[in-house]
């Protein structure tokens, strides 16, 4: 039974490491997402401000029309990098989000053999195996 009480109390060590370690996944995937929803929130924004700047018209030469040109152009360019940006994010989110659900599988997998070995534990305490002698003293006259 001793062996058993240290099995069971390195699992319950052991779920405590995995329960650790799933709370590191999700503060990575919530880092993640968050991540990924500045990045939309950014590319939405550039992208805005260059239509925005596109539909301008009330410009007084040739030079002013040139540097509005290359100035849409600038934020088209950083619009679109910051939607590849986002795309990365997104498989980066993805990912986390997969690692967070392995981390809650291994914990609940060792919270399952840990609760099993509690049960089997008990029931050998609870009740002696079938024919087993009592330990009695016997004195010879």
């Amino acid at each position: 039974m001793q062996a058993e009480a240290r099995r069971l109390n390195r699992l319950r060590r052991l779920e405590k490491v995995r329960a650790i370690a799933k709370q590191a996944a999700a503060q990575e995937a919530a880092a993640a997402e968050g991540t990924l929803a500045q990045l939309k929130a950014l590319a939405d924004k550039t992208r805005a401000m260059a239509d925005d700047y596109r539909t301008r018209s009330a410009l007084h030469d040739g030079q002013e029309l040139r540097q509005l040109g290359l100035f849409v152009a600038g934020l088209t360019t950083i619009s679109t990098t910051t939607l590849r940006d986002a795309a990365q994010a997104q498989t980066v989110a993805d990912r986390k989000q997969e690692e967070l659900a392995l981390a809650e599988r291994r914990r609940a997998a060792v919270e399952d053999r840990a609760a099993t070995g509690q049960r089997a534990l008990a029931l050998r305490q609870a009740s002696p195996p079938l024919g087993a002698r009592r330990a009695v003293g016997t004195v010879l006259e």
